[in-house]
């Protein structure tokens, strides 16, 4: 097992210091989904929603929420992203829709950019709950996941290799 590197020889949490690694390509994929109503499911896709186009403005979210990752998440890094991507794709459920919302991040730098992504479809999923909720606020978040995550020195790359439903 690795050794856990956020703290020091106190045990006090710390923020690693990744100075010395060299800068690498950095990526990272991570998955969350929402379900939602029939109602819900017509109202986004109809663009339907009092406040406004619920994916447009969930994709800009998520943008800003990978950028901002380092705010929020003490022992994170302010990391310049060279690229992020949002994506979506709906699946009928038994008795509901849901949203599966996929998050594609990119840097050149000396740490990996997993939290950023996984940070995005959060706040995807938390803006479609948010411009919905005056509907229906029986929604469900998650689960919300990393699929993939290449880049460094280490070789430790990372592929899910099936999520269970």
């Amino acid at each position: 097992m690795d050794k856990l590197t956020h703290f020091n020889e106190q045990g006090r949490a710390k923020m690693v210091d990744v100075s010395a690694k060299p800068e690498t390509v950095r990526t990272a994929i991570a998955q969350s989904s929402i379900e939602v109503n029939e109602i819900i499911y017509e109202h986004i896709t109809e663009n339907k929603i009092k406040k406004g186009d619920v994916l447009a403005v969930a994709q800009v979210a998520g943008i800003m929420a990978a950028k901002k990752t380092w705010e929020i998440i003490p022992m994170c890094h302010p990391i310049p992203l060279k690229g992020i991507d949002i994506s979506f794709g709906w699946r009928k459920r038994t008795n509901n829709w849901q949203l599966d919302i996929q998050a594609s991040v990119k840097t050149i730098g000396n740490t990996g950019v997993e939290m950023e992504a996984l940070t995005a479809v959060s706040a995807v999923a938390l803006t479609v709950y948010d411009m919905c909720k005056a509907v229906d606020k029986s929604m469900i978040i998650g689960p919300t996941f990393l699929i993939e995550k290449t880049g460094g020195t280490t070789g430790k790359d990372f592929k899910r290799q099936s999520h269970d439903e």
